[in-house]
């Protein structure tokens, strides 16, 4: 009932024995705490019988049960100790000197065990390339800042160059390209046409339901270095086509690669209507320069 009562030289605190066939025994606790703090004591000599006797439990008495600390047995204290003269490291060799040792893995100088072991397997560490991310709502803020300017519709979309030159990157942190991510989409307002080698689709849908449009380009280095870097050639390269395990990403539509039928069909679309515009102004600047002529 009661964990334990204060215990001094001239006060005590007694906990009363109940039977089962008391009263008391079917009290609650707080009612037996209150009886059990009515049975006080002067005399250090109470009788026992009325109760036992127990200490509170204070920073003073607190302590480890016995044998749950064991003392370490310090060595080099003389042949009566056990661990004397050599501590229990023998007589010479490499692991008596201090410092000395082998790994846990040496064998004793056979092969290892990972060593007799056959390779299977590659990787292709050395040769990843790795993409630069670039968050939508960064753009956004770009474009809020007027530090990086949409295109209209007639003109060319944005590109890693575009992206570069607004100080969104550094250059020399563009190794293989850059990714498009969808961080930041909830604050994504403006329509951007944008051209990147790689993209999310949760930044695919973000664009495309603000009426912009995403496609992803293949740069190699060379197609990379020339789209960063054009006052270094006096004829810029063609782009090359991707290698045969990236021919299937940028092949597909789903990741608006630039090589899928969908989007070759649409550059043509809008090619045709660039032409029909530019026909017609052409036809509109002839009309009016026959009539300025029949006027003069």
């Amino acid at each position: 009932m009661l964990s334990m009562l204060r215990s001094t030289t001239t006060r005590r605190w007694v906990v009363p024995r109940f039977g089962s066939g008391d009263a008391i025994s079917g009290s609650s606790p707080k009612t037996l705490s209150s009886m059990a703090r009515v049975i006080y004591q002067e005399s250090p000599e109470a009788s026992k019988k009325d109760g036992d006797i127990v200490q509170f439990l204070t920073l003073s008495n607190l302590s480890d049960n016995p044998g749950a600390i064991k003392k370490k047995r310090r060595v080099g204290r003389g042949i009566g100790s056990s661990k004397g003269k050599t501590c229990g490291r023998g007589h010479k060799g490499q692991k008596s000197r201090s410092g000395g040792g082998v790994r846990p893995t040496f064998e004793g100088g056979q092969t290892p065990f990972h060593k007799r072991l056959p390779k299977r397997g590659f990787t292709n560490k050395n040769h990843k390339e790795e993409m630069l991310p670039v968050n939508l709502g960064m753009i956004q803020d770009y474009v809020d800042m007027g530090r990086l300017v949409l295109p209209k519709p007639h003109e060319p979309p944005l590109t890693i160059k575009d992206l570069v030159d607004a100080g969104i990157t550094n250059i020399t942190r563009v190794k293989h390209g850059m990714k498009l991510l969808a961080k930041g989409k909830e604050r994504l307002r403006s329509p951007i046409r944008i051209e990147i080698s790689r993209a999310s689709g949760a930044a695919i849908e973000a664009i495309e339901g603000v009426g912009g449009e995403v496609t992803t380009v293949h740069y190699n280095k060379l197609a990379l270095r020339a789209l960063l870097k054009p006052h270094r050639f006096d004829i810029i390269p063609k782009r090359a086509r991707p290698p045969p395990k990236l021919m299937t990403y940028y092949t597909d539509y789903d990741n608006r690669g630039y090589l899928a039928p969908e989007t070759q069909l649409k550059k043509l679309n809008l090619q045709l209507q660039n032409f029909a515009v530019d026909d017609v102004d052409d036809v509109d600047d002839d009309e009016t320069k026959e009539e300025r002529e029949k006027d003069k």
